[in-house]
């Protein structure tokens, strides 16, 4: 269990929120980690979530998807959503993990690994996937080696496949809601709330 003492939150990474659809490419926002764990637990998208769920078309699901949920740039700030618009970067890193047959169990087997840390992770949309956000350190390595890396480091260690559209710095990841949204305890604002 964690026991980490909360960051002052000037500290916590930032990075643009985006109002749907996928197309609108305009930040509405820049937010930090902990307003996004606060987004994704709050009930805001069990709606669209419980829809999604309900649409057994692929195809008509990924357009559904495209045109419901709201979405983050979790590596960073930009001026536009495009790499080269970068403003700022995060140092974090989305590994999106698709259509696992246990990902619950994936879940677990993520948050005890000994060599990456998690400052965020939870289910996609649909539910069968996971969004698994790890530090990066860009003083040792670049964003793409470090998504290189990890990648083959889990198909090595679990034998799973990442999606490879996560190598780019400006890689869209939709707001789910998922009560069971895990959050590093450095950047959980509720453990300080706790405390009074």
């Amino acid at each position: 269990m964690q026991t980490a003492e909360v960051l002052p939150e000037s500290m916590f990474p930032r990075f643009s929120y985006y109002r749907t659809p996928i197309t609108n490419v305009t930040p509405a926002d820049t937010i930090t980690i902990f307003d996004a764990y606060v987004f994704i637990k709050d009930i805001r998208f069990l709606k669209n979530v419980n829809e999604l769920k309900a649409i057994e078309d692929k195809v008509a699901a990924k357009i559904y998807k495209k045109n419901h949920f709201d979405y983050v740039t979790f590596s960073g700030t930009f001026s536009t959503r495009k790499d080269s618009n970068l403003i700022e970067h995060s140092s974090l890193i989305t590994i999106d993990l698709d259509d696992l047959d246990n990902p619950q169990s994936i879940k677990r087997l993520l948050l005890e690994d000994e060599f990456l840390e998690t400052a965020m992770l939870f289910f996609s949309p649909s539910g069968n996937g996971i969004k698994w956000i790890v530090e990066i350190d860009l003083t040792k390595y670049s964003h793409a080696t470090y998504f290189d890396a990890i990648s083959n480091y889990l198909m090595t260690a679990y034998r799973l496949k990442v999606d490879p559209s996560g190598k780019d710095v400006s890689r869209a990841c939709f707001i789910p809601h998922d009560k069971e949204c895990f959050i590093h305890a450095k950047y959980n604002l509720e453990n300080e709330y706790e405390k009074f």
